[in-house]
């Protein structure tokens, strides 16, 4: 198992429309997006056979993609069905771009590199759609790692530093955690988290109870924060971290969640300090890989990190091609202090 068997979110399905061509760039991979007559999306190698001009720079006419050197016409299939050159009688001889899988859902267009493993499918975003949630949609880039990207959004150590005030305070709290590894994910179950959020402890859990607060890494790039606080109240964080390239990574961040009659009321409050949280974030990952790139990644571990180190387990399989949903169910309890 690869890195390109698993499917990566390309694009928000509003960013592409049906006359619109646009590019992005997957595990290195240039990849021109379009949509054909009857919507359904293309996913296409963006390099025209002809000269290697970028696809992404033409245009679509009537659901095909036109190169913008020479003219060269790629249909639904990617196969070649217009050289201007060769006049109007023309017979292409069977020339075809490289395509990709793709699905559409949840106003999210994915991209599958490789035709393996096809039991696989996209991610499903916790809650969305469903009667009473909404969901703020955020896209931002990192100039680090998938791997440590993920690691950040599952973190509770880093959050009394990184966001002091806006997220949480450091009280010396004792949080219990319960960590198990299974079937090509990490869940971390806390206990004893009550009303350490920061600015947002008076509305979130204004009540003060014990919080039910899990984090999940799935393979290779989901993380899935929710926050439980009684009765119906629920908030969600689903972050997909898409490997643009080995040092860059564009993340999509689901923000789902019900709050009762304060659930659209909140909207602009919760994306505008969603977004401040993710800009202190950007800018700790951002040093962390400048330094990364002069020293290197030797890191040292406390007792806290055991999330990190089993994260990184499962990375380790793919990278070595194996399959990390067979790998040894593990769990552990373990005690951390905020």
């Amino acid at each position: 198992m690869k890195k390109e068997d698993f499917w990566y979110i390309a694009a928000e399905s509003h960013e592409l429309g049906q006359n619109q061509v646009i590019s992005r760039s997957i595990l290195n991979e240039w990849i021109a997006l379009f949509r054909c007559e009857t919507g359904k999306v293309t996913a296409v190698q963006d390099r025209c056979l002809h000269r290697t001009a970028q696809l992404s720079n033409g245009q679509v006419l009537n659901g095909k993609l036109q190169c913008p050197y020479h003219g060269w016409t790629y249909d639904e299939a990617g196969k070649v069905i217009n050289i201007p050159s060769m006049g109007p009688n023309q017979r292409p001889s069977g020339k075809c771009a490289k395509t990709y899988q793709v699905i559409e859902q949840e106003n999210y267009i994915y991209v599958k590199l490789n035709s393996e493993f096809p039991e696989l499918r996209p991610f499903s975003m916790p809650s969305f759609g469903e009667s009473g949630y909404t969901t703020i949609r955020l896209q931002n880039l990192f100039h680090n790692n998938v791997t440590n990207c993920a690691e950040n959004f599952v973190d509770i150590p880093h959050t009394t530093f990184v966001h002091p005030k806006i997220f949480r305070d450091a009280k010396n709290e004792k949080f219990g955690a319960r960590i198990e590894r299974l079937e090509g994910r990490v869940k971390v179950t806390y206990k004893n988290e009550k009303k350490n959020f920061g600015w947002f402890s008076w509305f979130l859990n204004s009540s003060g109870k014990e919080i039910g607060h899990t984090d999940e890494f799935f393979v290779p790039n989901i993380t899935s924060v929710h926050y439980r606080f009684g009765g119906k109240n629920h908030f969600i964080i689903t972050s997909q971290s898409i490997p643009v390239s080995d040092k860059e990574t564009l993340v999509y961040t689901d923000l789902t969640y019900n709050y009762g009659i304060w659930t659209k009321l909140s909207r602009p409050f919760v994306k505008i300090q969603a977004q401040a949280i993710i800009n202190q974030d950007i800018k700790i990952l951002n040093n962390q890989m400048k330094t990364i790139n002069k020293y290197g990644s030797q890191f040292q571990n406390s007792p806290a990190d055991i999330i990190h180190t089993w994260i990184e387990s499962l990375q380790d399989e793919i990278s070595g091609g194996r399959d990390p949903y067979i790998m040894p169910k593990k769990e552990v309890e373990i005690e951390f202090w905020v």
